[in-house]
């Protein structure tokens, strides 16, 4: 399995990866990892090889330079800031992922069941007017 996963299991949505913690064991753990962070509709906490945990929304990541990096949207900053991949030695899951729940299936769903409702509507005012 890549990077380990750490998890509580009281508050993992198993929907989702929120509540998720990645730990790596080498760089192919952390680019998995960083690959599911920037994939995450949510916030995410990345540690930092100086223990700092920075809070934010994984809005980029650059593999295609020497020294790949993230840039994040970090809470209270105005403007993203850029982490080399070297310095990240965790990712937590620690934001509510906003689509979690919104599949396909259930707006299919959802809208079938408005359709009908809106037909059983015109089909009663129909009846009222005396129309069938």
């Amino acid at each position: 399995m890549p990077a380990e996963v750490k998890t509580a299991p009281a508050t993992v949505d198993a929907t989702t990866l929120q509540g998720a913690l990645y730990t790596f064991t080498d760089d192919k753990d952390r680019h998995e990892a960083i690959n599911k962070a920037f994939d995450y509709r949510g916030d995410v906490t990345i540690t930092l090889q100086n223990g700092e945990n920075v809070e934010g929304y994984m809005g980029n990541r650059d593999t295609d330079v020497p020294e790949p990096f993230i840039e994040m949207w970090v809470k209270n900053v105005d403007q993203p800031q850029v982490y080399p991949y070297p310095q990240i030695t965790a990712i937590a899951f620690t934001g509510k992922d906003p689509a979690s729940g919104k599949s396909w299936r259930n707006w299919v769903a959802k809208k079938e069941h408005e359709r009908r409702a809106e037909m059983e509507r015109l089909r009663q005012e129909s009846e009222e007017m005396g129309h069938l």
